[in-house]
């Protein structure tokens, strides 16, 4: 498998949009493709997101989207990778890591103090990854949150 690795523009949204999709699935959503459109295409028309896509020829095998954040106490830039996505074909083929390196590389040239993520307790394939990568679990505070939308 050959894979390629790129930063994605508004043209790629139509492209991303079932990965994302599937995304969502994968994290217990109903289906709702015109969603996944209108999200993915309005986070990177308002350039709200970074995305990065992993090909083979012209079929996207998956992505990876960052979002912008600060440490007001470092008063530096982090990258919050909010989702990363492989298609099931693709899995165990090096597509996760290059998608990871791709944002690492992006995150070190943007002058990011750090990328962080979150994963699910039972992803292991995943927490497997990110620490082979260097990652590191770190939970020195208890997280709220507040839920808005209810």
């Amino acid at each position: 498998m050959s894979i390629t690795v790129r930063r994605a523009t508004l043209t790629d949204a139509e492209a991303i949009a079932p990965l994302f999709d599937l995304y969502r699935q994968f994290y217990e959503q109903a289906p709702d493709p015109a969603l996944a459109q209108r999200f993915i295409r309005d986070r990177l028309e308002r350039e709200e997101s970074v995305i990065f896509v992993a090909a083979e020829g012209d079929r996207l095998m998956g992505f990876t989207q960052l979002f912008p954040s600060f440490s007001s106490v470092r008063a530096v830039r982090i990258w919050v990778l909010n989702d990363l996505y492989v298609v099931r074909e693709a899995r165990r083929q090096g597509v996760a890591r290059a998608l990871l390196d791709a944002a690492a590389a992006f995150g070190r040239d943007s002058g990011a103090a750090r990328l962080e993520l979150e994963t699910d307790h039972d992803n292991r394939s995943a927490q497997a990854l990110y620490r082979h990568l260097g990652w590191d679990a770190y939970d020195g505070t208890l997280r709220f949150r507040l839920p808005l939308d209810a």
